[in-house]
């Protein structure tokens, strides 16, 4: 066992950073739907139906309205969901800023989230994710299975910075909080039917079609309650594949869903089951060096797939006992995940990849929340126990003679993981309007892993458990199967701050510590690369990451409520910063090293506005600007075999200057129906894919709007909608591969427009029209 010390460098204060800018318009998270039923007699305003949106993140007693948390939140509920016609989380990537819920493009579904700067670039399952994703009050163990269809959502939240004194899991870069729907006291239903697709496009792909139902109500009256869902999706593929000419990006995806509330005394029992099932294409890969990067053209030869299955369930108890509530959330997944991708992205086989993951895990948090005259008090546990196993093949060169061919890669990885945590956050007035604000968490962290390094070897499985995986003790010199290897991590994560509150209004200030784990990389193809990193280091894996965020922010509101002003400044100091570094590699394909390369320091600004103008307008605001520099480089990132200023002077990848956007939403009364305009536009500034900054990602401008008549017959609506409707390029990645073509120019340098050989890099759906109906009772 090997016990790993966080690195707990001094701290620095760094540079000052001024950061000026205007507030832009974007879409109200508190001008939305009530949950209110529908069939009053009296048609509900939209503008009017909520004056304040609760949030559940903070785990105080009482969910709290987002105005009164001491911390950037930006929330949403179900009605706001609704009128924006959010289908899936990466939809949310525009209502906000700093704040990229993007997937990767390799594996559909595979989430590469950044809050404020802080993200991955991988679909390696083994490494920790620096956003947590949570589920009903279940975090997700890996990043698989995570950026697919919303159905059925209560309310989104997304918490910004290291989240470990609110939440069981410890995680550095925020906390994005899914609460699905609760069964009802009353009898209640909602039916939806839409279809979608390429418009104006050329013939671009096809439709894409949806359908679900929810209902829920009483079975016994204030004691048992009930909800079912059903969902389906048919996606004809949005793009077409010039090697052919068919559609490309086709999936179908099925989503079952139950929910049982048990109400016995003061105890309540509130048990949740998610059956999910997708299955489609293989990443619509284009490759750079033959297409234009602004453009939606590609030609693969090779159309791959993706298969996942996901079983996830919950079971909430609360019981109110003395001056709190007793809170226990019990979960529980099952993934399974297969996929085939055409990386070459070429008309060629030059490499194709094949991956299969099997992931199972059980958590356990157990909090009690207590609220007195002027103090606030959470304290917990947490359990998590995951079972991670992942099989990889790669077969490149088969456009040659057999007796030519390379020999296929097989490897992988298999790893056993438990968290232990205990943590308590306290809010104490200490005087009429001012709090203190303090918080600690303990976390330990232990991974066992067996690791088969991917390279030519007779075909065998890590899952199947027919994978060598090495010899003790280990000889980097002369290993050629893998290693087995367990480390753990402990550490302390406290925070301190305060809130002075006045009027509808209050300023605050924070400091918070996180921790991300470290680990083991199941995706080496590299073999003496690696050697050579044991050889400097000692470790089989990578060491822990900590950052430190520094925090000073104001919420401001006029006594009407009409207008709020949100803004935040923060300082964010990241030690032992965890890569995943991508070299183009003729062997391999790619060559994907996890190392801990740099420390760094990311200062950052955001706001965000919203006035009623009047009572069927109103407009908001989001700006997010971030200045992100490396402090000290331990590895060299830029590719020249030397550590110099030139590692120091590139972008942290995934982190965006700037974010800004403008938008509006408007309601026209027509007496017994009306009208729901909504437009937003969102900017989101070009950014760097890989440590090298050789991959980079588009700059986006992108602009939504949909239309919504709520018509005289109570319930039914139908609305037009249309996403990305400036036809902007966004892809899941640019990584460099060594398969050039004729737009390629042989020379590498960061940001240039054309690559030095060839990418790989998945592209997400363009311009995107459809109509809706809807019946709810």
């Amino acid at each position: 066992m090997t016990t790993a010390t966080p690195l707990r460098s001094p701290l620095r204060l760094g540079k000052i950073a001024l950061l000026l800018g205007t507030a832009a318009l974007t879409p109200v998270a508190a001008y939305a739907q009530d949950s209110e039923a529908p069939g009053a007699e009296e048609r509900t305003s939209t503008l009017d139906a909520i004056n304040e949106i609760l949030v559940t993140g903070t785990k105080t007693r009482d969910a709290e309205n987002v105005q009164d948390v001491p911390l950037a939140v930006t929330a949403f509920n179900s009605g706001t969901l609704e009128a924006f016609k959010i289908r899936d989380i990466q939809g949310l990537s525009f209502q906000a800023p700093t704040v990229s819920l993007d997937q990767v493009g390799t594996s559909r579904g595979t989430a590469n989230f950044t809050v404020r700067g802080l993200g991955i670039n991988s679909s390696i399952p083994s490494i920790d994710p620096t956003v947590g994703v949570f589920v009903d009050g279940v975090y997700l163990g890996i990043n698989g299975g995570v950026v697919f269809d919303l159905f059925d959502l209560d309310s989104v939240e997304i918490l910004r910075g290291p989240q470990g004194v609110l939440f069981g899991r410890n995680v550095t870069g925020g906390a994005v909080v899914l609460n699905t729907g609760n069964p009802t006291e009353d009898f209640r239903g909602k039916f939806r039917a839409a279809v979608d697709g390429p418009a104006l496009d050329g013939g671009r792909g096809g439709p894409n079609y949806t359908v679900s139902g929810v209902i829920s109500g009483p079975i016994v009256e204030d004691v048992l309650l009930f909800k079912v869902g059903a969902y389906y999706n048919k996606d004809e593929g949005y793009f077409t594949n010039l090697f052919d000419g068919s559609n490309h990006g086709g999936a179908e995806t099925k989503i079952l869903r139950g929910a049982l509330e048990a109400r016995l005394g003061g105890l309540t029992l509130l048990g949740k089951l998610d059956y999910f099932e997708s299955d489609g294409d293989g990443p619509s890969a284009q490759n750079r060096g033959f297409f234009d990067r602004n453009s939606y053209d590609f030609a693969i030869d090779e159309p791959g797939f993706y298969a996942n299955e996901i079983w996830t369930g919950s079971l909430t108890a609360t019981l109110d006992i003395g001056p709190g509530t007793l809170t226990n959330v019990f979960g529980y997944r099952d993934y399974q995940a297969t996929t085939r991708g055409d990386i070459d992205a070429t008309r060629l086989f030059l490499f194709h990849s094949s991956t299969e993951t099997q992931q199972d895990q059980i958590s356990n948090e157990l909090r009690y929340a207590m609220s007195f005259d002027s103090l606030e008090l959470t304290v917990g546990g947490f359990y998590f126990q995951q079972g991670l196993a992942y099989d990889e093949s790669r077969e490149l060169r088969r456009d040659l003679p057999v007796n030519l061919r390379p020999p296929v890669f097989f490897g992988g990885g298999r790893q056993d993981h438990e968290v232990l945590g205990v943590f308590a956050n306290a809010q104490w007035e200490i005087v009429d309007s001012l709090s203190l604000i303090a918080g600690i968490r303990w976390n330990q962290e232990t991974k066992d892993a067996a690791v088969t390094y991917i390279t030519p070897r007779a075909p065998c499985s890590v899952i199947a458990g027919t994978c060598p995986t090495g010899t003790r003790p280990f000889n980097p010199a002369t290993e050629t199967g893998g290693f087995t290897d367990k480390v753990r991590f402990r550490n302390v994560s406290p925070k301190l701050g305060l809130q002075y509150e006045f009027a509808d209004s209050q300023v605050y200030g924070h400091w918070s510590r996180g921790f991300r784990s470290g680990g083991y990389n199941f995706r080496i193809t590299n073999v003496p690369v690696f050697g050579r990193a044991f050889a400097a280091t000692g470790e089989l894996g990578f060491d822990e990451e900590q950052v430190d965020n520094y925090e000073i922010g104001g919420k401001f509101q006029t006594a009407d409520g009409s207008f709020t002003l949100n803004v935040a400044g923060y300082v964010t100091k990241v030690g032992n910063m965890q890569r995943e570094v991508n070299l183009a590699d003729p062997g391999a394909g790619v060559v994907q090293n996890i190392l801990n390369t740099a420390d760094a320091t990311i200062l950052g600004f955001e706001a965000e506005a919203r006035m009623r103008v009047s009572d069927a307008l109103a407009f908001t605001a989001n700006l997010g600007l971030i200045d992100a520099q490396y402090d000290r480089v331990l590895f060299d990132i830029s590719g020249d075999g030397r550590i110099t200023d030139a590692d120091l002077d590139l972008s942290l990848p995934r982190v965006p200057p700037i974010t800004v956007g403008v938008g509006m939403i408007h309601e026209w009364d027509l007496g017994s129906s009306n009208i729901l305009t909504r437009v937003n536009y969102q900017y989101r500034d070009r950014a760097a894919y890989t440590d090298d900054n050789f991959g980079w990602l588009n700059e986006l401008q992108n602009l939504e709007a949909n239309i919504t008549w709520n018509t005289p017959i109570e319930g039914f609506s139908l609305s037009i909608y249309g996403r990305n409707l400036l036809d902007q390029v966004q892809e899941g990645g640019d990584t460099q591969v060594p398969f050039a073509g004729p737009l390629s120019d042989g020379v590498q340098t960061p940001f240039q427009q054309r690559p030095g050989a060839g990418t790989f890099s998945p592209l997400m759906r363009g311009r995107n029209v459809g109509i809706e109906a809807m019946f709810e009772f």
